[in-house]
């Protein structure tokens, strides 16, 4: 006769699940609890916490599997959700409070950069997580003009209130220059913009900080390298093998500012013809794929030429992106495969580190 599930065996079946947030026994932290057993019907409660939002289905999918797997006499697992609290705690010099701060990165400019800096922020945003999105391209701040918005921040008590958009927080010199004029300034100026962006903004306790950089490898890399801990960095780029030359080059500045690249982006991948479903390489296929093998990175996804793309883009609806069949596929594919990449990294416990840098002038 077949021993009769209890609940202790379900906990036992758990006792090694861990949070993909922490890295932490599920059981031991109280996120798995709630066991109960009905003959061979078993429930439980796994609360997990807004940073790993894009990841509770394939998560609780687990957990389900882990117990099936340790007691085959269950028939019915059903895990119901929960949200478990874990208070980000103040970062660098700074003191940003938030769990995970990721700069979005190019060697040059021109590949979609911003646009796929906006589509992570909204895709993160939209699984659940509590983000910030912080335009540090100062030069040519264009994350206003993609998510629609306008206006300047309103200063309380010195501190500055962003501007949202559906819940997601922005920060960007493109609220604070009127358009259409230039910023002419020295290294020390934007340094000093940065630096305000990032410590008396009120971004409040959120999950993700992401970090529109400037393309290139110059002073606000640096800035932003010796400011506080990031997370890690994405590098967007096109196949071409120009373009991909200059992406060796970013992926070289992140080592060299000992932040972890987690992974890497290829926009502009191939165009299929919506007429004739053909599809064409206009700038070449799998360079930045193959680049990533190569650089021994993670390769977080491909994102086509797509007309919607560019036209929701142009109308300030980026975030629409996540609406458009043939779009979203692939933004979500992206915005996935990086919270599992900074899940892991941050489960390991390496902790990012300040770089101790010596700038020749």
């Amino acid at each position: 006769m077949a021993q009769k599930l209890s609940a202790a065996d379900i906990e036992k079946a758990l006792a090694d699940f861990r949070d993909p947030e922490s890295g932490h026994n599920v059981v031991q932290q109280g996120q798995a609890r709630d066991f109960q057993v009905d003959g061979d019907r078993v429930s439980f409660t796994l609360a997990l916490t807004t940073h790993s939002a894009p990841l509770w289905a394939e998560t609780r999918a687990k957990a389900a599997q882990r117990v099936k797997e340790a007691c085959p006499q269950a028939g019915e697992v059903t895990v119901h959700a929960a949200v478990h609290e874990r208070p980000p705690v103040a970062l660098g010099q700074v003191g940003v409070t938030a769990k995970s701060v990721i700069a979005v990165g190019s060697g040059k400019g021109g590949v979609g950069k911003s646009t796929v800096a906006a589509s992570i922020a909204v895709g993160l945003q939209r699984a659940g997580c509590k983000v910030g999105l912080m335009d540090a391209d100062v030069y040519g701040p264009s994350i206003p003009h993609l998510l629609g918005l306008s206006g300047q921040p309103v200063v309380n008590d010195k501190r500055i209130t962003p501007i949202e958009a559906d819940g997601l927080k922005v920060m960007s010199m493109g609220f604070v220059v009127p358009r259409g004029e230039a910023v002419v300034w020295r290294g020390p100026m934007l340094h000093g913009a940065i630096t305000q962006f990032l410590r008396d903004t009120n971004w409040g306790p959120i999950d993700y900080i992401i970090i529109d950089m400037p393309p290139g490898t110059g002073d606000i890399a640096l800035t932003l390298s010796q400011m506080l801990p990031l997370t890690g960095a994405v590098v967007v780029c096109t196949p071409q093998e120009v373009a991909l030359l200059d992406a060796e080059k970013a992926l070289a500045m992140f080592e060299k500012v000992n932040i972890p690249v987690l992974g890497i982006v290829e926009n502009m991948s191939f165009f299929e013809c919506p007429g004739c479903d053909k599809k064409y390489d206009i700038f070449g296929t799998g360079g930045a794929k193959q680049a990533a093998s190569e650089r021994k990175v993670s390769f977080l996804g491909e994102v086509p030429i797509q007309l919607p793309i560019r036209a929701m883009g142009d109308a300030g609806k980026a975030a629409s992106v996540f609406e458009d069949q043939q779009a979203a596929p692939y933004f979500d594919a992206i915005v996935k495969q990086l919270a599992k990449n900074v899940a892991d990294a941050k489960s390991s416990g390496d902790g990012p580190s300040l770089p101790q840098l010596s700038v020749l002038g």
